[in-house]
């Protein structure tokens, strides 16, 4: 990609970014493009849909969280793990309202411009449970299907202005349902992050 093609994507990431973060995950693509200062039809031929946009601007979320499961399975007991990652995954879904909706479906969908990038993150949450599973940490019922439904669950919740309040009690409830430890929180005063 030649150096001016580059700095013009960035800068078209950056602002769909910013109005994403504002208006959540259906803004409209030509109100990017107007706040980009640039057409429509420049948008397009950089981002041909929603849907390519929104992978290209959350491939660098999904990359980093997914290095950060392997960080914290290296680094922390296997609880200390799980929710911390959890909870990082929670405050990140945060910051694009309506992203886990999105998420929701394109791990059903193979043809989704997401798809890929859903089911890498899936995986690392997977592997994080499986590790306090075996740990004797998490209770053993659940799997990565269940684990990346709470954490839409959760985000959600805390995208309600109604519920934002309460986002941290109820992670802290429902983490004590999922980590069956007293001691397994960083804290070392329960299962849920602090």
């Amino acid at each position: 990609m030649r150096a001016d093609a580059k700095r013009n994507r960035d800068h078209l990431l950056t602002v769909a970014g910013a109005v994403v973060a504002e208006q959540g995950v259906d803004a409209s693509m030509r109100d990017i493009a107007r706040t980009a200062d640039v057409g429509l039809a420049t948008l397009l031929r950089h981002f041909p849909t929603r849907e390519a946009l929104l992978e290209a601007l959350l491939h660098t979320s999904f990359r980093d969280l997914t290095a950060r499961a392997d960080e914290l399975e290296r680094a922390s007991t296997a609880a200390d793990a799980l929710a911390t990652w959890v909870r990082e995954c929670v405050a990140w879904t945060t910051e694009y309202r309506g992203v886990t909706v999105l998420m929701a479906a394109a791990i059903k969908d193979p043809d989704s411009a997401l798809h890929s990038s859903c089911v890498t993150l899936r995986a690392a949450g997977a592997r994080l449970l499986e590790r306090a599973q075996v740990a004797g940490t998490a209770r053993g019922d659940m799997d990565g299907d269940d684990l990346f439904a709470l954490i839409a669950m959760l985000a959600w919740a805390g995208d309600q202005p109604a519920l934002a309040p309460r986002a941290d009690r109820l992670f802290d409830i429902v983490g004590s349902a999922v980590l069956t430890s007293a001691d397994s929180g960083p804290s070392g005063d329960g299962p849920g992050v602090r």
